[in-house]
C-alpha cells in the first residue's frame, strides 16, 4: 500500500472510528490472488464488542462506496479487533493490558518478561517474577527504553484467590478473533448486494 493510500485511508476512516468510541489502530492493503484485503482494526480501552465492529464496518463499506480511494479492483474488507500478539507501541495498548505478562526487548539490547502494574504517560511499573521461589522484585520501565514489547500469553496462571485462570489472556486473545466482520466486493458489487460474514481465525478451529 502507498504511502498516499494509507494517508487517504487514514483519513478517511479515523472519524468513523473515533465516531464510534474506538481507537484506529492499524489500516493495511494487501494481496490475497486476485483480490486485495483491506484490514482495519480497532480498539478502546473497554474493548471492542461484535455489534460495534459491524456497526463500524458498515460505516466504513458506506464511506468506501462514496470514495475512490480504494480504487476499481475488487478487494475483501476485514474490521476487528487486535489479537493479543499485536505488538504493543503506544502508551494507551500497555495501560490496556495492565495485569497481563509481557515481554520486552529492551533499547541496550537486553531483554524482560514482567506483569504490568501501572502506566502513565512517561512509562510503567512492573513487576519480575521471581525464580526458583524468589518473591517477585519492582521495576520502573520509561517508554524510551522500550523497543518492542508484546503480551505473553499464559494459560495456567493463579489469580488472586488462588484459583487456576485458565488464562484470562487467553480468554481474551479468543475473543478478539472472533471481534471481526468481513465484507467481499466485487468491482461490479455495492453495498446493498456484498456478502457479510463473521469470521474465524485459523488457529481456533
Amino acid at each position: 500500500m502507498s504511502t498516499t493510500q494509507s494517508d487517504r485511508l487514514r483519513g478517511l476512516l479515523e472519524p468513523l472510528a473515533t465516531a464510534a468510541g474506538l481507537d484506529l489502530e492499524e489500516v493495511a492493503v494487501t494481496p490475497a490472488g486476485k483480490r486485495r484485503v483491506l484490514r482495519v482494526v480497532v480498539d478502546s480501552d473497554e474493548g471492542v464488542q461484535l455489534d460495534a465492529v459491524a456497526q463500524l464496518s458498515r460505516s466504513i463499506s458506506e464511506a468506501l462506496d462514496a470514495s475512490d480511494v480504494m480504487g476499481g479492483a475488487p478487494y475483501v474488507l476485514e474490521v476487528g479487533s487486535p489479537g493479543t500478539d499485536r505488538p504493543l507501541t503506544e502508551p494507551r495498548h500497555f495501560a490496556r493490558n495492565r495485569g497481563r505478562l509481557v515481554k520486552v526487548r529492551l533499547a541496550d539490547g537486553g531483554e524482560l518478561v514482567a506483569r504490568i502494574v501501572e502506566v502513565d504517560d512517561e512509562g510503567m511499573d512492573v513487576e519480575v517474577p521471581g525464580v526458583k521461589g524468589r518473591k517477585p522484585t519492582s521495576r520502573r520501565l520509561a517508554f524510551a527504553e522500550i523497543a518492542k514489547a508484546r503480551v505473553e500469553v499464559e494459560f495456567n496462571r493463579k489469580d488472586r484467590d488462588g484459583d487456576d485462570a485458565l488464562g484470562d489472556d487467553a480468554v481474551d486473545g479468543a475473543e478478539d478473533e472472533h471481534e471481526h466482520d468481513q465484507h467481499e466486493y466485487d468491482e461490479h458489487d455495492d453495498a446493498d448486494t456484498s456478502s457479510a460474514e463473521i469470521t474465524e481465525s485459523p488457529e481456533e478451529a
